[in-house]
């Protein structure tokens, strides 16, 4: 659907304002798409936006259904994955392992049906099934040394799950292998590693100037004990100058 140049322009604002703020400020990011959704609700990129807006602050039920249009709109499955999430977030865990069994995942890229595993995993832990989350996670994908995108979060899911069952020496491993993948950060690998190595972190900073202010104290108390001093003896000799006035 086109949109005449001037509404076109103000949306595509929004959209961009939606875009930079989503994972700084959500709700900031939310209300851009509810302005960009009053403009052109007719348009598949703005309802796929508003969805993503309302799926990070949690508005689950209204980010499905945005999904939802804009499913309709395009006749792409893509967002399939993040619909079966929402499933999830609404406490919904079952209606998500049946869409992770509909034919639309075969018709995901690799990456959206990885995606759909990580949501299928989630959706047996919800239904207490930590077991069946371990196999759901066991894949292809997941064995390769390959590192794509989505290979620091597949391994951080399945450490996580292992964990969960107490096996906590594989899960030391997948989490050493998530961090060896995760060269933008996108986990918290690496703390969670040292947490299991019971390993505590200080800062260091804050201890730095702890050891300034208390190496400083001493000589400022020196310095005061001084200023007493010379404060003291010069009231005594005032005192004793007001006494020989008096006198005389």
């Amino acid at each position: 659907m086109s949109l005449p140049k001037t509404l076109a322009e103000d949306v595509a604002r929004n959209l961009v304002m939606v875009a930079r703020l989503i994972d700084e400020d959500p709700e900031q990011a939310y209300a851009y798409s509810r302005i960009a959704l009053r403009l052109a609700s007719r348009v598949a990129a703005v309802r796929e936006a508003a969805g993503f807006a309302a799926y990070a602050t949690q508005k689950y039920s209204e980010a499905l259904a945005e999904f939802r249009a804009a499913k309709r709109m395009t006749g792409s499955v893509e967002l399939w994955p993040v619909m079966a999430d929402c499933e999830r977030g609404l406490g919904r865990p079952e209606r998500a392992m049946a869409m992770a069994g509909e034919p639309e995942v075969q018709k995901l890229d690799k990456a959206g049906q990885v995606e759909m595993r990580l949501v299928a995993a989630g959706a047996r832990r919800d239904m207490g099934q930590i077991d069946a989350a371990i196999v759901t996670l066991q894949s292809s994908e997941l064995a390769s040394n390959a590192v794509h995108p989505w290979t620091p979060r597949l391994r951080y899911a399945y450490a996580d799950a292992l964990l969960a069952a107490g096996r906590e020496d594989e899960a030391r491993e997948w989490f050493g292998k998530a961090l060896e993948a995760d060269k933008d950060g996108a986990t918290d690998a690496s703390d969670r590693l040292a947490e299991l190595d019971g390993v505590e972190f200080v800062d260091a900073l804050g201890e730095d100037e702890d050891e300034d202010d208390a190496a400083q104290t001493p000589a400022d108390a020196a310095d005061d004990d001084e200023s007493d001093g010379r404060d003291k003896d010069k009231d005594k000799d005032e005192d004793e100058d007001e006494d020989g006035k008096s006198e005389s």
